[in-house]
């Protein structure tokens, strides 16, 4: 760690973390945990930055396969962000999850790492389908609030923010956040890490925009996400496959970030 930030930083978790809605696979991912590593960049070239999130991994995975390699790997900084793919399972358990989370927490602290993580939108205000799981997410949020607490972790509290649930904020598929959400992601986790630079404009509503006032909350609507979307998912989860299969760490290594170009800051 240096004066102007950490020199090694190392982000864990989901399709989220991966950078799923922000780019694709042909070209490349980016996501919220690059844009942070950016921002860091900025501020300390130096930085090296490693990314082991997979998407469709669940919180026990994240700690079985990620955890031993981020501790090698001897950050200054580590995000920790899972338990979303936990909370679409029939038996989910939030203290269950939370313990994964709370295992990760205190690992990386003990070693001496600065430790983010956030917590989680109300879903029935990103697809109404979702609102039985609304009890599933605050009762997560609560104890990854409580987990962090105890281990001194940073908490971007994303869920108190009515902007987090604009549906520009999300890709198509509701699941994973757009550029511009995962542009906000990045700046919440900076605002609550205090890194130079950052403010609470990402809290900040969009622009009114009446095209997507009611789109996405129509009847047509809902029943094309579903069969678009949760329908594949739905199959996916029948027959024991998750999309993150045979798939491994897009950034397991330590390395210089390369800033892009200036850009419309909603790309």
């Amino acid at each position: 760690m240096t004066e102007n930030g950490p020199l090694r930083y190392v982000a864990l978790g989901d399709s989220q973390t991966e950078g799923c809605g922000d780019g694709d696979d042909a070209a490349g991912l980016r996501g919220w945990a690059d844009r942070l590593a950016e921002q860091l960049a900025r501020h300390t070239p130096e930085l090296r930055y490693a990314n082991l999130a997979v998407r469709g991994r669940l919180a026990g995975q994240v700690r079985a396969e990620q955890l031993a390699p981020a501790l090698a790997l001897r950050p200054d900084l580590a995000t920790v962000v899972a338990g979303v793919n936990d909370l679409l399972r029939s038996g989910f358990d939030a203290d269950e999850v939370a313990g994964h989370l709370e295992a990760m927490f205190a690992a990386l602290t003990a070693q001496g790492a600065r430790v983010a993580t956030v917590t989680f939108p109300d879903v029935a205000r990103i697809t109404p389908l979702a609102r039985p799981l609304r009890p599933r997410v605050l009762a997560l949020n609560d104890r990854i609030r409580q987990a962090a607490a105890r281990h001194g972790v940073v908490v971007a509290e994303t869920s108190h923010h009515p902007v987090v649930t604009d549906p520009r904020l999300w890709s198509a598929d509701r699941l994973h956040a757009s550029p511009l959400g995962h542009a906000r992601i990045a700046a919440a986790v900076a605002d609550a890490l205090g890194l130079p630079g950052s403010d609470d404009s990402w809290t900040l509503p969009l622009p009114a925009d009446r095209r997507t006032a009611s789109g996405l909350r129509t009847v047509g609507g809902e029943l094309r996400w579903a069969g678009t979307f949760l329908g594949p998912w739905l199959v996916r989860r029948v027959r024991g496959r998750s999309s993150g299969d045979g798939r491994r760490a897009k950034r397991p290594e330590l390395l210089p970030v390369l800033l892009p170009a200036p850009t419309h800051p909603s790309e």
